[in-house]
C-alpha cells in the first residue's frame, strides 16, 4: 500500500523534528511522530513547533513505532514530494547497525502547482501535510482516470 509522507526538520539539511504516514485507504490509522528539537531555528520556533501537537518521543521510540507500523505491510511504498522527507524517512528505518524494516520502497513525485502551506488545514505540521499530500495526489490521479469532473 502507499502511504503519504511528510516531515518537518530544523532548516534545510537539519534535523528531524516531526514525521507522519497516512495510508493510501481510509481506516487503516495514520502515524505521526514527534522527536525533540533543542535549538529550533528562528522560523522553525515561529512556524512549525506551535504545530506539532504531541510529546516528543526519543528516537529509539520513532524508530520502533514506525517499524511496527509498517511491519504490517509486505510491500509499503512511501510517497513523498520532497527529497529530504525521503531522506529523513530513510534514515528512521535504520538504527543501530539494523535494518528495521525488510521491505520498503519510496517514490519521490513531482506536483506541479501544489503547494502545502496553501492546501493543508493545518500548514507544517507534518500530519496535516501528508493528509493534504494524500488528496492531492488521489484527486489528480481520479481526475486522470476521469472518474472525477474537473
Amino acid at each position: 500500500m502507499r502511504y503519504f509522507l511528510d516531515c518537518e526538520f530544523n532548516g534545510f539539511d537539519g534535523p528531524l523534528i516531526s514525521i507522519a504516514l497516512v495510508p493510501e485507504l481510509e481506516g487503516h490509522g495514520d502515524f505521526y511522530a514527534v522527536l525533540p528539537c533543542h535549538r529550533p531555528l528562528r522560523w522553525v520556533a515561529e512556524h512549525v513547533m506551535p504545530k506539532l501537537g504531541a510529546a516528543a518521543q526519543s528516537r529509539a521510540e520513532v524508530v520502533a513505532g514506525l517499524a511496527a507500523y509498517l511491519a504490517a505491510d509486505a510491500e509499503p511504498v512511501l510517497v513523498a514530494d520532497w527529497p529530504e522527507d525521503i531522506a529523513h524517512a530513510a534514515a528512521l528505518l535504520v538504527f543501530q547497525g539494523r535494518r528495521m524494516v525488510p521491505h520498503v520502497r519510496f517514490d519521490l513525485i513531482n506536483l506541479p502547482g501544489f503547494e502545502t502551506a496553501r492546501q493543508s488545514a493545518l500548514p507544517h505540521n507534518a500530519l496535516a501535510d501528508a493528509h493534504a499530500l494524500r488528496r492531492e495526489v488521489l484527486t489528480r490521479e481520479a481526475l486522470a482516470l476521469g472518474h472525477v469532473a474537473a
